[in-house]
């Protein structure tokens, strides 16, 4: 059978702040419709307009809304302050979705859903962060590669708490993306709540132009073979094209194994991601599945005659979520290829969007997607096969004081500069906060090797550089443990 051809777009979306001539929007934009499958035990179909609009009609007829419209009318009638019809029908829209406890579907005003539909063009202006709302709180999924968010240190699963000294607490995800978003060479000043740090974070960002290249590779030669690795940040629309692209450049230097690196990725076209698997996964086997409220499955498949000759990998973190999801656990199930680094995000649904028909829309979770053998990673994630952290450094929050730290002094910064310090070679003999003697020694070496005035002390000048190289470190992958071993696990 065939998956029927939907006039409506199914999404998997999160949020991207992008600023001023940008806009924010649902990175996930699904087209699973016209896919042909081979097999179905059950329909899965979506819903056509001319469904949509038969449903519509049966509950206006059979359906009334007295308590409803009488609120709407005592409001109205006798509310001490103005409101408008629009206010109170909106109100009411976003009260009946709060209700449903899922922080994907949501109501978009027409302003909001003119934004949302803006053409995603080859570059954007913003700090370059992938958020999503989890738990009420504006989360960051990802930073961009080479962003400003990126740059700063913005990590997936950072809370924004602050933005520009005000909270956006009780705010929804688009309003408070508002707020952080701006033009290029605009400061702002995020306050960052991170898991398993005490105090607050403060980052001040300068927005930029964040490039859209979402495919970069490389050809690495460990222990005598060659390993090809391409790394996607996200799954745009150009990505599968490029993708292949650098694909079939590395085959054409005989590697012997590859590596798929999506840690950061939080997702994007869906079709995308489809393209990508047709390249591994033969046609004996699905390579996704999706399931609809009552749990109809809808299998899908490549025409691919039979698999590569080289064995896969795939990178993932906490920041990979949805499309980079299904990429990881479909060549887990269907190629056997080894997953490597941490749990992922855990987003397995998708969305659809609904035209209300004055230019707003509803957006509305209808189907959850499932993994060849119809495993649902949703608020579970994708384990990987080898668990592997990133050294210490990669997790440490970066170094602020309002004071210049010295000798004798125990504070939470000093314990992060020691942890950085060791990570860039100096020799320091503790990394629990204590300003020890052989801390002030090593201080004392970075200065004088970074020709900053060296006076062995803690102070904001040496604090900073000491970030910035730290970031730069991380940024060249020159201690990336996990991507080691996703090439040893190719030769095993």
């Amino acid at each position: 059978m065939h998956v029927k051809k939907s006039v409506f777009a199914l999404l998997l979306g999160l949020a991207i702040i992008i600023g001023g001539a940008g806009t924010y929007f649902a990175t996930e934009l699904v087209d699973i419709l016209g896919q042909d499958e081979k097999q179905s035990d059950q329909s899965g179909q979506l819903m056509t307009e001319e469904e949509y609009e038969e449903m519509l009609n049966e509950l206006t007829d059979a359906i009334s809304l007295p308590k409803v419209v009488q609120a709407y009318t005592i409001i109205q009638s006798n509310f001490i302050n103005p409101v408008s019809n629009e206010e109170l029908v909106e109100g009411a829209v976003r009260g009946m979705l709060a209700t449903l406890n899922d922080p994907y579907s949501e109501y978009m005003d027409e302003e909001t859903m003119a934004q949302f539909s803006e053409q995603l063009e080859s570059s954007f202006e913003g700090i370059g962060a992938e958020v999503s709302m989890i738990d009420d709180k504006v989360t960051i999924v990802a930073p961009i590669k080479d962003s400003p968010a990126e740059k700063a240190g913005l990590r997936p699963n950072d809370q924004v708490i602050t933005v520009d000294g005000e909270s956006i607490e009780g705010l929804d995800l688009y309003e408070a993306v508002a707020k952080i978003r701006g033009e290029k060479g605009s400061e702002v000043i995020l306050e960052i709540q991170r898991p398993g740090v005490p105090d607050l974070i403060v980052f001040k960002l300068i927005r930029d132009t964040i490039p859209l290249e979402t495919v970069y590779s490389e050809l690495i030669e460990q222990d005598g073979h060659k390993a090809g690795v391409i790394q996607i940040t996200s799954f745009a629309e150009q990505t599968a094209v490029r993708f292949e692209e650098e694909l079939k450049a590395l085959e054409a230097q005989g590697i012997d194994g590859l590596v798929i690196d999506v840690r950061g990725n939080p997702g994007g076209l869906l079709e995308v991601t489809e393209e990508i698997l047709k390249l591994f996964v033969p046609s004996d086997q699905p390579y996704m599945q999706i399931a609809d409220n009552d749990d109809n499955r809808t299998r899908f498949f490549s025409d691919l005659d039979k698999p590569k000759d080289y064995p896969v990998s795939v990178l993932i973190d906490e920041g990979s979520a949805s499309a980079s999801e299904i990429l990881a656990i479909s060549l887990k199930e269907t190629i056997d290829a080894k997953i490597v680094g941490r749990n992922s995000f855990g987003k397995g649904t998708v969305q659809q969007t609904i035209p209300m028909g004055d230019g707003s829309t509803l957006k509305l979770t209808v189907l959850k997607w499932l993994s060849p053998e119809g495993v649902s990673i949703h608020e579970v994630g994708v384990q990987p096969t080898v668990e592997v952290d990133q050294p210490d450094y990669y997790y440490t929050p970066p170094i602020q004081i309002d004071e210049t730290l010295a000798f004798d002094d125990t504070n939470i910064n000093i314990s992060y500069a020691q942890v950085m310090l060791d990570a860039l070679g100096y020799d320091v003999d503790r990394e629990d906060g204590y300003f020890s003697e052989q801390t002030e020694a090593a201080i004392r070496q970075y200065q004088a090797d970074q020709n900053l005035t060296v006076n062995g002390k803690l102070d904001q000048e040496t604090a900073s550089k000491i970030v910035a190289d730290i970031i730069e470190r991380v940024r060249n992958d020159q201690d990336d443990l996990q991507k080691h071993k996703a090439i040893e696990e190719l030769f095993k």
